[in-house]
């Protein structure tokens, strides 16, 4: 994706982005095919390197990945439409002249991905996940299913590359900026909070 340097997120920006929001399209390129492969998934982010997932074994992502294990995690959120009008000063410029955009953050991670096929491997992602997800604790331990794992795979991504883009303002003053935010405040419409965060975390910070 393009990513502008006054968009582009350090490494530790982008990885918090992708610990919030940990669901995302799994793209698997494979080789000769005319398009590749897009799951949408739930996934797991361990450490800063290792991303976790499990999903049937009929997903057709396999074969991609057997072909080749260069994959992408993509992820994109917190958007919100800002329009034209916005961008222009009240009183001192012409908001007709005003150019709309849409403020987004979006991840993209490039890894290599390792098939778990045997039933301990699949077990011990299968637990990651739930003791992030299900806070309460009272599941049974995924071996319990012992006939049901057989009908899944599980994932182990490493990352190799971090690519993240923050577009919020970064390429217009702080007055301008300061300008868009309270406009996002009063609207709060769906996605404004968390754009109004990014676009003040990244002026103040």
């Amino acid at each position: 994706m393009l990513i502008h340097p006054w968009d582009s997120a350090t490494e530790d920006e982008a990885l918090d982005f992708v610990r919030a929001n940990e669901f995302g399209h799994l793209i698997a390129a494979g080789r000769g095919r005319e398009v590749p492969v897009v799951v949408p998934t739930q996934f797991l982010l361990t450490g800063d390197r290792t991303i976790l997932l499990h999903l049937a074994r009929p997903n057709p992502i396999w074969a991609a990945i057997e072909e080749n294990p260069a994959v992408v995690v993509s992820l994109a959120g917190d958007w919100s439409y800002v329009p034209g009008a916005w961008k222009a000063l009240p009183g001192l410029e012409d908001p007709r002249m005003g150019t709309p955009t849409t403020y987004y953050a979006a991840v993209q991670l490039v890894c290599r991905a390792e098939v778990v096929g045997d039933a301990e491997g699949k077990a011990e992602i299968l637990r990651a996940q739930l003791a992030r997800l299900e806070a309460g604790g009272e599941l049974v331990d995924p071996a319990e299913h012992g006939r049901r794992l057989p009908g899944i795979l599980g994932l182990r991504l490493t990352i190799q590359e971090v690519n993240g883009k923050f577009k919020y303002g970064g390429n217009a003053d702080e007055r301008h900026r300061r300008h868009i935010a309270d406009r996002l405040a009063e609207r709060d419409g769906p996605g404004d909070a968390a754009a109004r965060r990014h676009l003040l975390r990244r002026l103040d910070g």
